[in-house]
Formats: structure tokens, sequence, C-alpha cells
């Protein structure tokens, strides 16, 4: 991960008080590069100790192509860059436990190239992905039909559905960082888990 990435993470990471932990903070962007994403990060320290740690993952097809509309494609883990968060909109943000957490970085892996990464756009897109994410993160989650193509309204859903157990943001990237005053520790990548627990590296996708 890049400076700049670790940077805009952490800033992310320096509104949260020193004492809460790592937080997922849920985003999307409705007019990326190739079609709308939802994204998550992850910032903070967990409560067990150690370093800082600064994350972004999404889900996405490999390849767009006519494929995407036929059934199942290989997909990736995605990682947004700065560039890319910087133009995308902050929804919510929920305060994890440590297991959560680890629950959060498991799915990173299941999802990965060592688990099941098919993409399907109608059954296991970025939306899906952050669906399951926030399920692990404690919050109750539903997948209408009609928003599983939509990440802004699906990820608004979520914050919806779980009305005093999240912290609305509802802001621009920019807007969002501007409200951050505290200077961010050095960062640790956070380490996404394999389907057998142990941590690997991911690779950077395009952004």
């Amino acid at each position: 991960m890049g400076r700049g990435l670790a940077a805009l993470l952490l800033a992310i990471g320096s509104i949260v008080p020193a004492h809460a932990a790592v937080t997922i903070t849920f985003w999307s962007q409705e007019l990326g590069q190739s079609f709308p994403h939802a994204f998550f990060t992850l910032a903070g320290t967990p409560d067990a100790g150690g370093p800082a740690v600064s994350a972004s993952y999404g889900f996405t097809a490999k390849a767009v192509t006519p494929a995407l509309l036929a059934g199942s494609v290989p997909g990736m883990i995605d990682r947004p860059k700065p560039g890319y968060i910087a133009r995308s909109n902050a929804h919510f943000s929920v305060v994890l436990t440590d297991a959560q957490y680890a629950h959060v970085l498991a799915l990173v892996g299941e999802w990965g190239p060592v688990g099941d990464s098919h993409y399907n756009l109608n059954r296991r897109n970025c939306v899906h992905f952050v669906a399951e994410a926030g399920r692990r993160s404690g919050l109750t989650v539903t997948e209408p039909k009609r928003l599983m193509k939509k990440p802004r309204s699906f990820t608004r859903s979520m914050a919806q559905a779980n009305v005093g157990r999240v912290t609305v943001i509802e802001l621009p990237a920019k807007a969002y960082l501007a409200t951050m005053t505290q200077p961010p520790p050095p960062p640790v990548e956070a380490a996404p888990a394999t389907v057998s627990g142990y941590p690997a590296p991911l690779p950077s996708a395009p952004r």
C-alpha cells in the first residue's frame, strides 16, 4: 500500500477516539471508471493492542467484458487507491470488536485468490461483498433484489436498517476528511486471513 493511501485511511481513522478499536467505514462511488462500486475501509487499533491498521477492500470482476451478462466470471479483491477513494462517498461507520475485525478480514480471504473468488453480477458482486462485511460487523442486513446492483442505495439502506448502531456520515470524501484534524499515527497494513485462518498478501487492483 502506498503512502498516499496510508495517509488517507489513517486520516479517516483519526476521527475515531483512541479507545475505539478498529472502525469499518462503508463507501460507494456512483460513477466509477467502469460501473458503480461499493467498498469499505478499516482504520484504527485493535483492542488487544498492536500498531494502527489501515486498509481498503472491495470485490470486482477481473475484467469487464460481455461475459459478465452471461453468468459467473473470475473475480478479485479490489484495493481502492487514494484517488479513487477521494472521488467516493462515505456513508457510515461501525466500531468493531476484535472478533468482528477478525471476521471481516476472514471475509477478504474467503473471497480472495485462495478462497472462492468467482464474480456474478446478479448473485455475487461488490454489493453482496459489503453486505457480508456488514453482517460480520454485527449489523442487521437484508438483500432486497432491487438494490443489489445499486451500491449507493444499498449501502444507505444498511445504515437505515441499523439506526442507533452506526455512525452516519453521508459525505463526499473531501468533506469527510475536512472534519478530521488529529494527526494520524504510522500505519500497518491489515493482514487478511486465508480460508484456513492464516494471513496472506493480496495483489493491488488497478484503480
